[in-house]
């Protein structure tokens, strides 16, 4: 499925981001991310975010240039040719990035790839619900007289909401509700063949989603991206409720009694601590990892979530802490940065397409923005020391442990700063000859 962790680092055929070089055996899916270019019947999606930027930079460096030409050829300040060029040739990338956002993007980024080979540039949309499915079962084929770990990362439910002919239509809430649908039988489809190869009792599933609904995500006025119910917020926001709470739901009979209900909170960081217990390892211990596994919550050995606090990051911000307060069982969240929705009242970004994490798009806090989720889940109202007696304590506990929290984090490399997303021609996976990159798989194996 969707892989979103890119492929290249210094040259076309590193592959030093690829899942092979993460741990992972076999592969086939998206090296990135599904965006509206891949469909090329939606407004581009990618420029939203990105050609603002790409532009701004284009005209700055192409200012910085002319003006060192000037100098030069007027003997006003001494600067070498090569500087000039250079930065010439940056800008040059940074428009070419800019422009790539309006059709390009397709035809080089919109790929499939079995391990390390490309099999489809653009990747055929109409199929690709058919191929994930028959890659995933016949991954369960192939391994089902050893252990195994499949993860499959669906393309459902992300804009643009590619939905086969046979689902469109079937729900009562429009596309989106097609797309789930869809979603629905295909995971309906990959359990019923763990049954018949008689698995059942002896595989360990975990569904769950990445992040709540995109509530940007317009067409006219239908909604894309999903609908977060009573919570606040949605994808992208950070901390808010409704870009948090997911669905977790998980299927072991035989070894999980059925329709348990546990209300503790818990965290997808809690997924690799509880997969390498299962396969009988131990995670390593020279460095603190987040997550912790869940075998006891879900065999009720324990009864409540390991997890003191969770920390809600928005890029490499802060924006919110969760403290699961043990002694009375209450759930503490505080805010230290909020998105400022447009319009004011909207509950989203709608004016940004999406919420920005730092800068003049979100406000600080100081005191944070203190709600009982146990309580108040909807985070309609915040706290203060007039209304809520333990609010001095609370938030000192809180800043305590996010002082112990920053002292474990260890600095890297800026993967989301502009060098690292503009595009770079020598780093783009192309199955032809660059730039002439075309392949479907039928022809290749023709």
């Amino acid at each position: 499925g969707k892989w979103h962790m890119g492929v290249n680092c210094k040259t076309r055929h590193d592959h030093c981001h690829h899942p092979l070089n993460h741990g992972f055996e076999y592969f086939y899916g998206m090296p990135f991310t599904l965006l509206n270019e891949c469909q090329g019947t939606d407004d581009p999606e990618l420029a939203k975010s990105l050609q603002d930027t790409y532009w701004f930079y284009t005209q700055m460096i192409v200012f910085a240039v002319l003006t060192l030409v000037i100098g030069k050829l007027a003997n006003l300040f001494p600067v070498k040719w090569k500087i000039i060029i250079c930065l010439a040739i940056c800008g040059l990338l940074h428009f070419i990035s800019w422009f790539s956002s309006y059709g390009f993007t397709k035809y080089w980024n919109c790929i499939l790839m079995r391990n390390h080979e490309i099999t489809e540039q653009p990747m055929n949309l109409q199929k690709t619900t058919s191929n994930m499915l028959k890659e995933a079962i016949t991954f369960i084929e192939r391994n089902k007289h050893r252990p195994f770990l499949l993860f499959v990362s669906l393309l459902h439910v992300h804009t643009p909401l590619i939905t086969t002919e046979k689902f469109q239509g079937r729900s009562r809430h429009g596309l989106y509700g097609d797309n789930v649908e869809e979603m629905d039988w295909m995971v309906g489809r990959l359990l019923d063949v763990i049954d018949k190869e008689g698995l059942k009792n002896t595989t360990f599933i975990y569904f769950a989603s990445d992040h709540g609904g995109f509530l940007e995500a317009h067409r006219g006025n239908s909604q894309l991206g999903g609908w977060n119910g009573i919570y606040k917020g949605g994808k992208g926001m950070g901390g808010w409720e409704g870009g948090i709470r997911v669905p977790g739901i998980v299927r072991w009979p035989g070894v999980l009694p059925a329709g348990t209900v546990i209300d503790e909170p818990t965290s997808l960081m809690d997924i690799y601590p509880t997969v390498v217990q299962l396969a009988g390892g131990a995670v390593p211990q020279d460095r603190v990892v987040d997550g912790h596994t869940l075998v006891p919550l879900l065999q009720g050995t324990e009864q409540h979530s390991r997890h003191e606090f969770l920390f809600h990051y928005c890029g490499v911000f802060l924006h919110a802490v969760r403290w699961h307060q043990k002694d009375s069982g209450t759930v503490w969240k505080a805010h230290y940065a909020t998105p400022v929705f447009q319009p004011e009242a909207s509950g989203a970004c709608f004016r940004r397409g999406i919420c920005p994490c730092f800068g003049d798009g979100v406000t600080h806090h100081d005191p944070p923005l203190l709600f009982n989720l146990s309580q108040d889940p909807s985070e309609a109202n915040p706290l203060s020391a007039d209304t809520e007696p333990l609010f001095g304590t609370v938030v000192r506990r809180i800043r305590k442990a996010v002082e112990e929290h920053r002292k474990t984090l260890t600095p890297v490399p800026q993967q989301l700063s502009p060098y690292n997303n503009i595009w770079k021609p020598w780093l783009q996976p192309c199955c032809g000859t660059f730039p002439f990159c075309w392949c479907r798989e039928e022809n290749n194996k023709a």
